[in-house]
C-alpha cells in the first residue's frame, strides 16, 4: 500500500485498525496489574520510581489539554465542512464556545454532561454502521480490484523502500492518529470509578474499544478505497464520503441523503466532545494523584465524589483554550503536539511492566508471554515516539519539549517546597515535644459530656500544629470548653492504588495519631474523643464528618490551623493555606462556628526556600 497514494487521514486509521490490538491487550495487563485504577502516571510512579512518574504524569496533563483542544478543533473541522466557506472564519470562535459550554458542565458534575450527551452518540453509532455498510454493499463488485491494488501498492513499496521504509512509514501514520489511545488510558487511569468487579468491567471495556476502534478505522479505510475518496478544502474526508455515498438520495422529493450526511458530521462532532470529556475527567484526576504526592499544588488534590474537581476543570478548559488561541485550532500542529507526550506516558507504563516482568513475575505462569507482549508495546511506542521528534521537532513538536520540561522542573519546585516546609514543622514539633506540661502523668479526667460546651479541633498529623491549635483554644478561650474532640481525614495518595494493606495501614495510622491527641488532651484534665474517615476530598469529608459530630455534641465550636510564613510570597497563596478556609466555608453553610488558629514559620537564616 503505497503511502502517497492514501489520503493522510487513510493512512492514521489504518496504521491504527492494524495495531490497536497490540496497545489494548498490553493495558489490559496494566489494568490487570492496578486494578484500582491510576493511569500511566501510577504504574511509572511504582514500578520506575517517582522521578519517572513525575515525567509521566507531566506528560499525561498536557496530553489531557491536547485532547480536548485536538477534539474540539476536529469536531469544528467536521461541523463546518457542512456549512458555506464563509462561515469558516467563525470557526474558532465557535470552538472557543465549545470548550466554555464543556467546563461549565463539568463544573455541574460529569454525570449530568455525559448523560446529555449519550443519545446523540447512538446516534453516531447507526449512522456510522449505516455508512460503513452501505459503502462496502454498494461497490461489493469492486472490492477485488481495490484489494489488487493494495497488494501491487505494497509490493511496489517494498521493492523501492525496503521493509524498514515501509515500517517507518507505517509508525509514522500511526503516530499521526494517536488521539484514538486516550480511551486507552482513561480506562486505565478512572478504573475506581467503574461497576465492580472493577478489573473485569475495565478489561471488558478495552476489549469492546479495540474492536470499536479497530472495525471503525478498518471500515471507513475500506470505504474511502471503494469511492477513490480525496482530499478536498475545507471538508474532511468522512464529509466527502458521507456525500458520495448518500448525498444525492432523495424520497418523495425531500432530500433524506443530505439530511443523513447533516446527521452523520454533527454525530461526529458530538463524539469529538465525549473524546474532549477524557481531559476534564481524567486529567484532574492525574492532577489530584500528583497533588497528594506533592508534585503540585495541594488544593488541586480535592476529587469529591461526583469528581467536581473545580480547581482542576477550570485549569483544563483554561489551558485548553490558550492552546487553541495560540495554535489556531491547526489540526496539524496539534496531532504532532498530542503525540509525543501521549507516547512519552505510553513509553514509561511499557517499560514499567517490563521492569515488573522481571523483578517481580519472573518464573511464574506465562511471564514471558507477559514480557513479551509489553516488549514489544514498549518497541513500538519508543520508536514511533523516536520518529515524531525526528520529523516533526521543528513542526511543533519542539512547544512540546518546552512546555513538558517545564512543567516537570515546576513539579520538582513544588516538590521542594514542600520538603522545606517539612523541615521548618518538623522543627516545630520539637519545639513542642519538649514543654513540660506535655509529658506529665495524665489526671484523672471527668467523662464527656456531649451537652457541654465542646472544642472541636481538625487534625491532619500529630506535631506542632495540632499542639499549638490544642493550646492556644484553653489559652485563648479559657474555662470555656468543657470537652475536647478530635477530627481527622486521611486523603489517599498513590500508595493507596497498590491495593492489599494500604487503606488499612492508612486507618491504623490515623487512629494512633488521634489517640495521641487524645492522651495530649487528658493530661491537659479535659476528657476527649475522636473520629475520623478515609477519603480522597479532605473537605468533603471534614465538612460531612463535622456535620455529624455537631449532631452528636449540642455545642460545638470548631478549630482548624493554618501555615503562616514570616516573609511571604505571592506562591504561599497558591501552595497553602486553602483547606481551614474551604471547609469553615462549608460549615459556614450548616450554621457551625469555625475559628482558624496561625501558626507561625519562621524563614531560614540563610538560602533556600522556606
Amino acid at each position: 500500500m503505497g503511502a502517497e497514494r492514501l489520503p493522510d487521514d487513510a493512512q492514521r486509521r489504518f496504521a491504527t485498525a492494524a495495531t490497536v490490538f497490540i496497545i489494548a491487550f498490553a493495558y489490559r495487563r496494566i489494568i490487570e496489574r492496578f486494578p484500582a485504577g491510576g493511569g500511566g502516571y501510577l504504574v511509572a510512579t511504582q514500578l520506575l520510581g517517582p522521578t519517572a512518574g513525575t515525567v509521566s504524569g507531566a506528560a499525561l496533563l498536557i496530553d489531557y489539554v491536547l485532547t480536548i483542544t485536538v477534539s474540539i478543533a476536529a469536531g469544528g473541522d467536521a461541523v463546518f465542512s457542512l456549512l458555506p466557506a464563509s462561515w469558516l472564519p467563525c470557526k474558532t470562535s465557535v470552538e472557543f464556545g465549545a470548550i466554555f459550554l464543556l467546563t461549565v458542565l463539568n463544573l455541574r458534575g460529569v454525570k449530568e454532561s455525559v448523560t446529555a450527551l449519550v443519545p446523540i452518540f447512538l446516534v453516531f453509532v447507526v449512522t456510522h454502521v449505516v455508512l460503513i455498510g452501505g459503502g462496502i454493499i454498494a461497490h461489493l463488485a469492486d472490492l477485488p480490484a481495490v484489494a489488487r491494488t493494495v497488494q501491487d501498492g505494497y509490493s511496489r513499496d517494498a521493492a523501492q523502500l525496503g521493509l524498514w521504509g515501509l515500517l517507518v512509514i507505517f509508525l509514522r501514520s500511526y503516530s499521526m492518529g494517536a488521539g484514538t489511545y486516550t480511551g486507552l488510558e482513561a480506562v486505565s487511569n478512572g478504573l475506581g470509578i467503574l461497576r465492580e468487579p472493577r478489573m473485569e468491567t475495565g478489561r471488558r471495556t478495552m476489549l469492546y474499544m479495540a474492536v470499536s476502534l479497530a472495525v471503525t478505522a478498518g471500515g471507513i479505510l475500506v470505504c474511502y478505497m471503494l469511492v477513490n475518496v480525496s482530499p478536498e478544502p475545507g471538508r474532511t474526508l468522512n464529509a466527502i464520503l458521507a456525500g458520495s455515498l448518500a448525498g444525492d438520495i432523495r424520497l418523495g422529493g425531500l432530500p433524506i441523503g443530505h439530511a443523513f450526511v447533516m446527521v452523520t458530521i454533527a454525530s461526529e462532532a458530538v463524539l469529538l466532545l465525549v473524546a474532549a470529556q477524557a481531559g476534564f475527567i481524567d486529567g484532574p484526576r492525574v492532577m489530584s494523584n500528583m497533588a497528594m504526592d506533592s508534585w503540585l499544588p495541594r488544593r488541586f488534590a480535592a476529587i469529591s465524589d461526583r469528581l467536581t474537581m473545580q480547581n482542576g476543570i477550570l485549569l483544563m478548559g483554561v489551558a485548553a483554550m490558550v492552546t487553541l488561541y495560540f495554535t489556531k485550532g491547526r489540526i496539524g500542529i496539534l496531532v504532532v503536539m498530542y503525540s509525543i507526550n501521549v507516547f512519552v506516558t505510553f513509553s514509561l507504563s511499557q517499560l514499567g511492566m517490563i521492569r515488573s516482568c522481571v523483578t517481580h513475575e519472573r518464573g511464574r505462569p506465562m511471564w514471558l508471554r507477559h514480557l513479551l507482549i509489553h516488549g514489544i508495546g514498549f518497541v513500538l511506542c519508543f520508536a514511533i515516539l523516536c520518529i515524531m521528534l525526528v520529523e516533526k521537532l521543528t513542526e511543533g513538536g519542539w512547544v512540546t519539549l518546552v512546555i513538558t520540561a517545564g512543567l516537570i522542573l515546576l513539579c520538582f519546585a513544588i516538590r521542594r517546597h514542600y520538603a522545606n516546609v517539612g523541615r521548618a514543622i518538623r522543627e516545630v514539633d520539637r519545639t513542642f515535644a519538649n514543654l513540660p506540661g506535655l509529658v506529665t502523668p495524665p489526671p484523672a479526667t471527668p467523662a464527656f459530656d456531649a451537652s457541654g460546651s465542646t472544642a472541636v479541633l481538625l487534625v491532619g498529623s500529630y506535631g506542632g500544629l495540632g499542639v499549638h491549635m490544642l493550646l492556644s483554644v484553653f489559652r485563648l478561650f479559657p474555662a470555656c470548653f468543657q470537652n475536647v474532640y478530635f477530627l481527622s481525614v486521611a486523603a489517599v495518595d498513590s500508595s493507596f492504588f497498590r491495593g492489599g494493606d494500604a487503606v488499612e495501614g492508612q486507618r491504623l495510622r490515623t487512629q494512633r495519631m488521634l489517640d495521641r491527641y487524645m492522651d495530649l488532651a487528658r493530661r491537659m484534665g479535659k476528657p476527649a474523643r475522636c473520629a475520623f474517615r478515609i477519603g480522597t476530598d479532605v473537605v468533603d469529608e471534614a465538612a460531612e464528618l463535622s456535620v455529624q459530630v455537631a449532631q452528636e455534641c449540642s455545642k460545638p465550636v470548631f478549630f482548624a490551623g493554618t501555615l503562616v510564613f514570616d516573609r511571604p510570597h505571592w506562591y504561599h497563596r497558591i501552595l497553602h493555606n486553602e483547606t481551614a478556609y474551604a471547609i469553615q466555608r462549608r460549615l459556614r453553610f450548616a450554621a457551625l462556628p469555625m475559628v482558624i488558629l496561625p501558626l507561625l514559620l519562621r524563614s531560614p537564616q540563610k538560602g533556600g526556600h522556606h
